[in-house]
Formats: structure tokens, sequence, C-alpha cells
């Protein structure tokens, strides 16, 4: 399994294309953005978009909100890579599960397919979205019924944006309540957390020294 884990995947592209081995340029990457919908807040849409292209990634943009189950099976297996974007967990999970995407994910991940997240596409790898309450609204997502297991790629738990506005302490929290129960991998914006084959390792962006 190949997956790379994001707060905000702009703030780290530039780290992208060596855990590709450079293999971006002419690469398709089917671009998942169904957790934003119930946002108001989407900027970092655009911006992840842009980040890929600017790789050399060809995007295909895929609401598994609303495409018919046949259509995302084809598209997902023809794409290089899955990008699942970041906004609400909980609504990103109940949207996975409706339409089936989930196990079609989890079916590519496992055959090696590399799998990209940022923030809730970052944490629904995990074994259960529950610990996201202090960051994301459950309400949202009213049909998953208090059944926050999710898609159980990884065994631990990413928790983004820490010391980053405006999750900042909602992260805190998180932290608070969780460390001593799951194993908790706290990232800021220019971090990220790759996953290979069974080795973690987590990486950032080294912030410009001002002059």
């Amino acid at each position: 399994m190949k997956l790379f884990l994001s707060s905000y995947f702009s703030g780290v592209a530039s780290l992208f294309p060596a855990f590709t081995n450079n293999a971006c340029s002419g690469k398709k990457v089917v671009f998942i953005p169904t957790a934003s919908i119930p946002e108001k807040v989407v900027f970092y849409v655009d911006a992840d978009k842009k980040s890929l292209t600017k790789l050399g990634l060809a995007i295909d943009e895929l609401d598994v909100s609303s495409a018919p189950y046949d259509e995302m099976a084809s598209r997902i297996s023809d794409a290089d890579y899955i990008f699942v974007e970041g906004g609400n967990t909980f609504f990103l999970l109940q949207e996975l599960k409706r339409s089936g995407a989930d196990k079609l994910i989890i079916e590519h991940i496992n055959k090696g397919k590399l799998y990209i997240g940022a923030s809730a596409g970052s944490m629904v790898v995990s074994k259960n979205i529950e610990y996201v309450k202090y960051m994301d609204d459950p309400a949202a997502a009213p049909d998953l019924n208090g059944d926050f297991s999710a898609l159980s790629v990884v065994d631990f738990y990413i928790v983004p944006h820490c010391a980053n506005a405006p999750f900042k302490k909602a992260a805190e929290k998180i932290l608070a309540a969780y460390s001593d129960k799951l194993d908790l991998r706290p990232i800021s914006n220019n971090q990220a957390i790759t996953f290979d084959d069974g080795n973690i390792e987590q990486i950032m962006v080294e912030s410009k020294k001002k002059k």
C-alpha cells in the first residue's frame, strides 16, 4: 500500500514527486471533492487542483455523492492515483459508504494504487472517525446513524492542521481526549505522513528563512 496523507495538499505538494519517484507527469488522478460539499469555505479545493496540475497530473473530478456506481468503478479503476479532498469527514464517510465508493477505494489501495488524502481524506482511512467530532460536525452525516467505522486502511489516526488556524484548538482537543486511546499522528499544514508498504514516515516542507 502507498499513501500520502496531508492536512493541506498544496502546502506539501513539493514533497509529492519524490514519493512517486518522480512519476507525476502524464499520470491521471481521480479527484474526489465530496467532503467539501457541506462546507462554506472551500478555497483549498481549487488550490489543490492547481497544485496537482502544476505537478503534471491530469485531473478527473468525481463527486461520489452523485455519480452512478458503474461510472465510479470505471473512473477509479482508470486513474493512476486516487485523491480524496478535505471538508467534513463525517459527510465524506457517509457518501463513500452510501455510494459503495469506500469498497472500491479500499480494493484499489490494497492492489497498490497510490492514495492521496487531504484533511478529511487523510482521516477517513483510519478505523473509526469518532475522534474527529472535535473538528467536524457529525450532524452533517445523519445517515451514518452514529456508526463511525471508516475505511480501516491504517492503524493510526491523522490529526490535521495542528498549529494552524482555524483548527488549532480543535486539534488540541483531539490530542487531549484521545492521546492515551489511539495512535494519533498530528501534522501541520506543511507536514505529511507517508505509508509505503508498512514503512511510515513523517515529512515536512522546510520553512524559508527570512533574510
